[in-house]
């Protein structure tokens, strides 16, 4: 490889990446599908097709994964994910009947087979906790009543990530039944004890971690990070598993300071992730699978606005919050993206997956911020057209006109 033509390739991509992200920033928008976009521009069949870096860029989006999920990890204590396990399992249960089988179902009618149903499943399940979040942040619903409930349906969403791909890694691997059994038992017994540890000496593991200098503490959690990562790809449970174990293991100061450091690192190689899997799609692909991802992204805003309405009714928030919170879950992302690029990397599914998944995910990263705008007042407008009341409104009734008065008519005096 000529390092002057690495240099100038991957100098450029990273500027093109800076650039976008500001643009989206002026738009209060994700950036995820320009950046998305930009890989369709730079890969085979667009129109600056790259060559000495994409090797580069290929390990940089292994470490962007790692990193996403380490921050996701940071986010949560295992007490809090056990305490939303407990309290929100049937909404867990409900969205992933609602949101999973569609896709799932797609996979199949056109013929992909078992694996891919189990890939297209993931990619339409997850929503995207980091555009979910931001678009909260930007319409100031942080301390809504409906919030908690949306928060505690990609919390679960985040915890079944921790089973889900093990399950995916050994069927992508092509692992017998009982090789997968056995890849779920150590990944099962993974999750246990990395929840165990963290609940009873999560204190003593953030103590010894932890460091003044703040070079040390990001050396330290960093290699950590990748050690473990390496380590659970080696055992086939995933990489993206370590990582987001370690981030749980971590607590208290400890991981508010690394989530300080690690959060421009974790921005730049979650980047090149996006771009690494859109230069492995081919642009030319993606018309012929867009009818079937715009069908399924309708079908899937749908149920996902139908799954907050649920839960956040089941939490007793009123109507205006339980359309709100739908709303809120419609974004997919990150996940659905990692989902897709394990796939495609893999080899082991339709290679029409994953120009279809960067088409669903371009669009609902599309129409995320959208849906959580305005299905409230949609919901409100088409409940007045059909006559009903609605909570904030005044109440819809019959226009009646009231008969006026009939004066009495001047009677004749009666004389004696």
């Amino acid at each position: 490889m000529d390092s002057a033509v690495f240099l100038i390739e991957f100098g450029a991509v990273v500027l093109a990446l800076g650039l976008l992200g500001r643009f989206a920033v002026r738009l209060r928008f994700s950036p995820i599908p320009l950046y998305l976009l930009a890989g369709l521009l730079f890969g085979a069949g667009g129109v600056v097709p790259l060559g000495g870096s994409e090797e580069f860029i290929e390990v940089g989006a292994e470490i962007g994964v790692v990193l996403l999920l380490l921050m996701l990890g940071l986010e949560y204590t295992a007490g809090d994910l056990v305490g939303h396990l407990k309290t929100h399992a049937p909404a867990g249960g409900v969205d992933f009947l609602l949101n999973a089988l569609p896709g799932a179902a797609a996979a199949l009618l056109l013929g992909w087979g078992p694996v891919a149903a189990v890939v297209l499943a993931g990619v339409t399940w997850v929503s995207s906790s980091g555009v979910i979040a931001k678009v909260l942040g930007d319409l100031g619903r942080l301390g809504n009543r409906e919030t908690p409930v949306v928060l505690s349906i990609l919390v679960l969403e985040d915890l079944a990530m921790a089973l889900y791909l093990p399950i995916l890694t050994a069927l992508l691997g092509g692992s017998g039944l009982l090789a997968g059994s056995m890849t779920l038992a150590i990944a099962l017994t993974a999750v246990g004890a990395v929840l165990l540890v963290a609940v009873r000496y999560g204190r003593i593991v953030s103590r010894f971690i932890s460091s003044d200098d703040p070079e040390k503490l990001l050396l330290v959690v960093l290699g950590t990070t990748l050690l473990v990562a390496g380590i659970a790809q080696q055992l086939q449970v995933s990489a993206a598993v370590g990582a987001f174990l370690v981030g749980i293991a971590l607590s208290g100061e400890v991981a508010e300071n690394t989530h300080h450091l690690l959060m421009p690192l974790r921005d730049l190689f979650a980047a090149v992730f996006f771009v690494f899997f859109g230069l492995s799609t081919d642009p030319s692909t993606i018309p012929s699978v867009l009818a079937p991802a715009l069908a399924l992204a309708v079908l899937t805003v749908l149920t996902k606005i139908g799954t907050g309405y649920w839960a956040a009714r089941r939490s007793g928030v009123a109507q205006r919050g339980r359309w709100r919170a739908g709303g809120a879950l419609v974004a997919r992302g990150e996940f659905s993206i990692v989902i897709a690029g394990l796939a495609v990397s893999a080899g082991a599914v339709d290679p029409s997956l994953g120009p279809m998944a960067t088409g669903y995910v371009l669009l609902l990263v599309v129409l995320g911020p959208l849906a959580a705008r305005f299905t409230e007042p949609i919901a409100q407008r088409v409940a007045l057209w059909r006559g009903k009341d609605y909570p904030g409104t005044a109440p819809v009734r019959q226009r009646t006109v009231a008969p006026r008065p009939v004066e009495p008519e001047p009677t004749a005096a009666v004389s004696d």
